[in-house]
């Protein structure tokens, strides 16, 4: 039932008005109270809870396995005023209870499945330290899986270009791109750090193009580390509204916004209506068999790719061009068989 969603909220709410001096708060008062802070935080009526859940709530509060709060016998004519014994009192200050250790020993499971991303360097302390303290058990096998590969190459790099973001640091980054015999040097000043499809892309200023969109797949970076240069700042790009224009890194020198219609059929078009490829996403049933679906984006390599990944389910209807491309990709494909 919704009342079991947001006790830790309720728990918190009640806290506080127990702990207030200056307002009696009856249980008419209270039910009123919590109902009132449940719709300004979810702005959700389900939310909301009767008297029989209130009361179970007050319970459980001055349970064991609650907080065993401790409630003054105050009355304002026949009803009861709700308030702490001890004001300075608060579940805030009180030992962990059974509820809030479950959500922490889940929460430790999931963080322990990032110990040795370079990300998250640092963590195993805080997770051992958790464990230590909670004392939770190591023993739990992994019980939620995510798109990610320890064996990405070039993550060793990721906490040097990390910080480099972070601090405004220029680099010197030796790179072995897929057209090039040798590695090749040159100095970039890191703006942004991007993750697509299991891959990162650090993006930033490039002296010899003079871009500040300069895409860095740190997969093919063979070394690097901070220069002595000075930090040239480009605060022109908001970063967001960059990838927003595209799906994927790439954007080419010329591309422009373009709408781009696809049409899928059945059965992948009731997929794609819970699954969206881009946030400007559109679609509407045109008939029992097609979906049509619509996006506004800058058509680059990473489009063509996701295109080719649904197969004989979708045909481009619009542009032309990205529909002659998508056929001449799936012609060559078939020369290969």
């Amino acid at each position: 039932m919704a009342v079991t969603k947001k006790p830790l909220v309720r728990y918190k709410i009640l806290d506080s008005c127990f702990k207030n001096p200056y307002k009696n708060f009856t249980i008419d008062v209270l039910l009123t109270t919590v109902n009132d802070k449940l719709l300004d935080l979810f702005d959700d009526e389900s939310q909301c809870i009767k008297l029989r859940q209130l009361q179970d709530d007050i319970a459980f509060m001055k349970s064991g396995e609650g907080w065993g709060i401790e409630l003054a016998d105050i009355k304002d004519g026949k009803k009861r005023i709700y308030r702490y014994e001890d004001l300075d009192y608060s579940i805030n200050n009180a030992p962990l209870n059974e509820i809030e250790m479950d959500q922490f020993q889940s929460a430790i499971q999931v963080l322990s499945q990032f110990e040795g991303m370079p990300q998250f360097e640092g963590i195993q302390e805080i997770i051992a330290k958790l464990k230590t303290d909670l004392k939770v058990s190591t023993n739990e096998k992994p019980f939620i899986g995510f798109d990610r590969s320890q064996d990405l190459k070039g993550i060793e790099h990721f906490s040097t270009l990390y910080n480099a973001v972070q601090n405004k640091t220029p680099l010197e980054i030796t790179y072995k791109d897929f057209k090039t015999e040798e590695p090749y040097t040159y100095i970039f000043h890191p703006y942004y750090l991007k993750e697509y499809n299991n891959r990162w892309f650090l993006f930033g200023f490039h002296h010899e193009s003079f871009k500040s969109d300069w895409n860095v797949a740190i997969d093919r970076i063979v070394d690097v580390k901070p220069s002595s240069t000075s930090f040239i700042v480009n605060d022109s790009i908001y970063w967001q509204d960059y990838f927003s224009d595209m799906i994927g890194v790439s954007k080419g020198v010329d591309a422009v916004l373009e709408n781009v219609v696809l049409h899928f059929n059945q059965l992948t078009g009731k997929y794609m209506e819970n699954k969206s490829i881009h946030e400007t996403q559109k679609h509407k049933w045109i008939d029992e068999f097609t979906l049509e679906l619509k996006i506004k984006v800058m058509p680059n390599y990473e489009l063509e790719r996701l295109i080719l990944s649904y197969g004989e389910s979708v045909k481009v209807i619009e542009p032309q061009y990205l529909q002659d491309k998508i056929k001449e990709r799936l012609l060559k494909g078939l020369e290969n068989y």
